[in-house]
Parts: structure tokens; sequence; C-alpha cells
């Protein structure tokens, strides 16, 4: 990344963290995807039992074979793979990226079955959330912009779902079953349980 962009991020990055405070999320500054797999290691105690959702910015960091204790529900086959999901929601730490980050400090994801941002909100007793500064946007109505022009087109393309954005790269509003990945659209624009949602912020193009 060209260094004045660089430089330009990590001043949007240090002011979102104090917007993040705010909102009772605490924020850290991480320069590369390598000082966020350290930040987050250092987060997760040994007996911590962890899980986490779909994410590509989870895999391009490569913290997942850091971890032995987990609940992989993303890796259950397909007749377990709603019973694992549930179990999620009871682990220790759940590690998650965000579709996209206002500078206000809002967090705005679109989920397909749910179960991300369901433990985004209510059940793991940590929430550890990592996005790139390509996640980074001025306001909502920005990031719902966002998400369905530059996350949901590839994501449903790793998916492979047949969906009109995965073949057209524009959302067409799809309500197949088994194939949209746009079922709910979820703001968080507060944290109500203090030291529980904590969001790693990297000056690097991460994820989708």
């Amino acid at each position: 990344m060209e260094q004045n962009v660089k430089e330009a991020n990590k001043r949007k990055i240090e002011l979102l963290i104090r917007n993040l405070k705010k909102r009772n999320m605490i924020g850290y500054y991480c320069e590369t995807a390598e000082d966020a797999r350290r930040q987050i290691r250092a987060m997760i105690r040994d007996e911590d039992v962890v899980s986490w959702g779909g994410s590509t910015t989870l895999d391009q960091i490569g913290i997942k074979k850091d971890l032995s204790n987990v609940i992989d529900a993303m890796a259950a086959p397909p007749e377990r793979a709603y019973e694992e999901r549930r179990r999620t929601l009871t682990a220790d730490v759940y590690l998650t990226s965000t579709n996209a980050i206002t500078m206000d400090g809002e967090l705005v994801n679109i989920d397909g079955v749910g179960n991300r941002v369901a433990a985004m909100c209510f059940g793991p007793n940590k929430v550890i959330v990592v996005a790139g500064a390509n996640k980074i946007v001025e306001n909502e109505e920005a990031a719902i912009a966002r998400i369905k022009t530059d996350a949901c087109p590839p994501n449903c393309i790793r998916l492979d779902k047949q969906t009109p954005c995965a073949l057209t790269g524009k959302c067409g509003q799809c309500l197949t079953p088994g194939q949209t990945i746009c079922s709910y659209t979820v703001t968080t624009r507060f944290n109500s349980i203090p030291d529980r949602v904590h969001v790693i912020l990297v000056n690097e193009v991460l994820g989708y």
C-alpha cells in the first residue's frame, strides 16, 4: 500500500478508535496482519473455547491454526452444521470480521444464516472483530452500499452461490432459499456489556 495512503488510514483508524470507545467498544491499531495475529493471540487464554464465523480476513491472518480449543462450525458436515453453529454461542471467545465499519464506530454486517451476527450480539463472553482499512466507510448508508457491491458478490462466488450478484456483480435483491447470503442486516451501534467487544483495525487490505 502506498505510504501516504497508509498514513492517512492510520489517522482515520486513530479517530475511529476514539469513536469506538464512545460506543463502549475497545479499539486497537495494528500495522500488519501479522501484528493483528499476535494481538488476537494475546487476548485469548489457553483455557478459552474459541469459535468463529466465515471470514476471509481470519483466513488471511492465519490465526485459526494457532488455536486448538475450538468449536469449528464452519468445518462441520452439512447434517451437523446447524447444531454446531448453535454451539458457537457458548464459546468463551468469538472471532469474526465485519463487513463494514463507519467512521463514527458502528459495525455493519449482512449475514446469510445469522450465526455470525447472532454471536456478535449475544452469547460468547468476548467478541474479537478484525477489519482491514478497506472496510472503513463514512456512514451506515455507505456501509450497506459497500457490502452489496464489494463484499456480497465475491463472497457468493467463493461460496458457489447462484445469485444475481455472483453472476453480474450487482445486487439483485434475491430471495432464493439456500442461495441468498443477505438474510439479516445488523448494525452494532453500542456494546451493552463492558469489555465484551474488541475491534482490531489493520492498516492493510483484508477480506471483502
